[in-house]
């Protein structure tokens, strides 16, 4: 599969996947399905062990983002970020294809097309080869959502939002109180403890950073849900 080595944020829906190159970690980042989902394929550069964050759909395409040959990385494990149906369309098929162990929060886990075979719960860490990545638990958007954060030692901090976080403003809440909630939790777990160039990858669309969006919180707040 052709992928874009010069990374922006953006990729076309169905297009072609762009790849960001760490010291210690790659992410390629490629929409998949009808709602433009971002699929997020992390690999260590140690290990060359892999980590897929939302297989949201085109497993086929997943499977080959992914590769073949003995230079492919293992897919050890994939991360679901919270249980809305187009999230895991790919979920049952890219596990079982690649014998990949899969993780949610507990309080998503009963929607999703297979039962977990990790539950992550708020500080939990998880690993992608040498590389480690904090859930961060963000409730609102449902009651499982998650974000996965990479410190990267070399760099600046790297997030993975779901449907959390978008630019522009938090994810979609059907009540008052799942607003406060959602809103209060990105406040307090990523702009009052995140520095200003933090990436964030969304579960839908373009990239951010923390900098560009804690400004608007304000705006967001009045804006409700």
């Amino acid at each position: 599969m052709d992928v874009i080595d010069e990374y922006t944020g953006h990729v076309e829906p169905a297009g072609k996947p762009a790849r960001r190159e760490l010291d210690a970690l790659s992410i390629t980042k490629m929409s998949v399905g009808p709602m433009d989902n971002n699929a997020y394929l992390l690999v260590c550069g140690s290990s060359n062990e892999a980590l897929l964050i939302d297989a949201a759909n085109d497993a086929e395409r997943l499977s080959d983002l992914i590769g073949s040959g003995p230079g492919r990385p293992t897919l050890r494990t994939i991360v679901t970020t919270h249980q809305h149906p187009d999230h895991w369309q790919a979920l049952g098929a890219t596990a079982g294809a690649f014998g990949a162990n899969t993780v949610a929060h507990a309080a998503d886990a009963g929607p999703l097309p297979l039962p977990p075979d990790v539950l992550v719960d708020h500080g939990d860490v998880i690993r992608v080869g040498e590389c480690e990545l904090e859930i961060i638990h963000l409730r609102g958007h449902t009651p499982g959502s998650i974000a996965l954060l990479y410190r990267d030692p070399s760099g600046h901090p790297h997030l993975f939002t779901g449907d959390s976080l978008f630019p522009g403003g938090i994810g979609r809440t059907t009540s008052p109180e799942d607003f406060t909630s959602l809103i209060n939790d990105v406040e307090r777990r990523i702009f009052d403890v995140l520095p200003a160039d933090t990436w964030f990858y969304p579960g839908h669309g373009d990239d951010s950073t923390v900098g560009a969006e804690r400004p608007n919180l304000p705006e967001w707040r009045a804006r409700g849900w």
